[in-house]
């Protein structure tokens, strides 16, 4: 009698996983049809040793399911088969852009060029630093000298200087 036990909360452990991996893996509903039945044979384990008997493995797989859904979850990701089917997020490189306030304050004034056309956002290079910039007007075109007339937050705004 114990065994059967046992086996209907491994069948309540594999639902939990396999609902987790459904999120990751397209199986095309397969995986949740397959998470539904380990989850039915529990419960009807558990009914089939009597109804006070099945009302506690209703119980237990309530608290359980969660649970094991909720650690999976997290766990899964790092697991060498997560990461191969999980994107990853953008690499940025060391000097692609300055994302500190402080210095991104320090720019007001100073001249730039536009490295990528400002549409209205763009690169543009002060001095060697990269820095996403929004055009004050229009579209700028890549080459043109501009001149930062504002920074609020992370956004910098430039103005076209005129070519003398």
């Amino acid at each position: 009698m114990i065994w059967w036990l046992i086996f209907a909360v491994f069948l309540f452990l594999a639902c939990a996983v396999l609902l987790v991996i459904e999120i990751f893996v397209p199986s095309f509903g397969l995986l949740t049809l397959s998470a539904l039945v380990c989850l039915v044979g529990g419960v009807g384990i558990f009914f089939k040793q009597g109804a006070v008997i099945g009302w506690v493995g209703v119980g237990i797989a309530v608290v359980l399911i969660p649970i094991v859904w909720v650690i999976v979850y997290r766990r899964f990701p790092n697991t060498s088969f997560g990461r191969a089917v999980t994107l990853k997020g953008p690499k940025r490189e060391k000097g692609d852009a300055i994302a500190d306030t402080p210095q991104l304050s320090e720019l007001v004034d100073k001249a730039g060029v536009v490295i990528s056309p400002l549409r209205p956002v763009g690169i543009c290079d002060f001095s060697g630093q990269r820095v996403e910039c929004v055009a004050e007007s229009g579209y700028v075109d890549r080459g043109k000298n501009v001149k930062v007339i504002h920074v609020e937050g992370t956004q910098v705004t430039v103005r076209v200087m005129e070519q003398s």
